[in-house]
């Protein structure tokens, strides 16, 4: 489908995935002047007022010239931030708005109210359903393989059932780390490739020198799938969780989230990534990775 208008200043088909802690605002700044689309979870800017300053910097910093950025919801009912944050989203009138974990009616029209679209993550199709009734715009299918929070379902399998029934636009992650890999998307029928982990080795993330180090030597024999840290089911990098003090190989019954014992916290020490980390090889800066991936993708067309 023809993209919506304000998407359509991308100049390479890809969501830079909203990341806990990785994705700051000096990340998505440089995602939107390379020309994809950079994104944010509100609740990296810290304390709660700290977002309406990277709304502003945001809107000061890019020009129609740039790719568009997106704010990243929470929507679930432990989010105590939300309604002050999606204040602030309207506000500012963010274009892009990604939901996640749970999908909300209200949240939509909100965002609707001045134009915003409104894209939804999902691991399933069942989601997929419930998030369009809800009011979503747009679809992030998560596929397996994808970091964080990643579902268990094939991406060719995901994007299949979901275009059965729906027209909308597609974002699709799970392991896409290449501009070959940002053509099959397209190729699958996903409008849009989403890419996280490859950015958590950009120059601009914020994320630790050893985070990053642990990324570019790391396989997708690296990557552990478990619950264990934060109840849902996610990709992480099994060096971190073994200088956590966990054997990957012989991970404990589900604790719901680990900070019990031993002080571990999930996002700050227990690292997520997805499968594709084995493309992401050198240390970079964002632009110079979106100038190879444009390469790459025009190479595979």
């Amino acid at each position: 489908m023809a993209a919506p208008d304000v998407l359509q200043r991308l100049r390479l088909p890809v969501f830079g995935a909203p990341m806990f802690i990785v994705s700051g605002l000096e990340l998505v700044i440089a995602q939107c002047r390379a020309g994809v689309l950079g994104a944010f979870p509100a609740l990296n800017a810290r304390p709660a007022e700290q977002l309406d300053e990277w709304l502003w910097r945001l809107r000061e910093s890019l020009s129609e010239a740039d790719a568009p950025y997106a704010v990243n919801l929470i929507v679930h009912g432990t989010n105590k931030r939300l309604e002050q944050d999606l204040a602030l989203v309207v506000k500012h009138k963010a274009p892009v708005v990604i939901t996640s974990l749970g999908a909300r009616r209200e949240v939509c029209e909100a965002v609707h109210s001045y134009g915003g679209l409104v894209f939804h993550d999902v691991t399933t199709t069942a989601f997929a359903h419930k998030a369009v009734e809800k009011g979503a715009d747009g679809l992030v299918l998560v596929a397996a393989g994808a970091g964080g929070h990643g579902g268990r379902v094939s991406p060719f399998a995901l994007v299949q059932e979901t275009r059965a029934w729906f027209s909308g636009p597609i974002a699709l992650a799970g392991a896409i780390a290449h501009g070959r890999s940002i053509r099959a998307a397209r190729v699958m029928g996903a409008d849009f490739a989403y890419i996280g982990t490859p950015f958590i080795a950009a120059a601009e993330a914020n994320a630790s020198a050893e985070y990053k180090e642990e990324v570019l030597a790391s396989f997708s024999s690296d990557i552990v799938y478990t619950d264990l840290f934060s109840g849902i089911l996610g990709n992480y990098l099994a060096g971190s969780i073994k200088r956590a003090g966990y054997d990957p190989d012989n991970l404990p019954p589900r604790l719901g989230a680990v900070d019990v014992d031993n002080g571990v916290k999930v996002w700050r020490d227990i690292w997520a990534a997805g499968q594709g980390v084995g493309g992401v090889r050198e240390l970079e800066t964002a632009a110079a990775m979106t100038a190879r991936w444009m390469r790459e993708y025009e190479a595979a067309r």
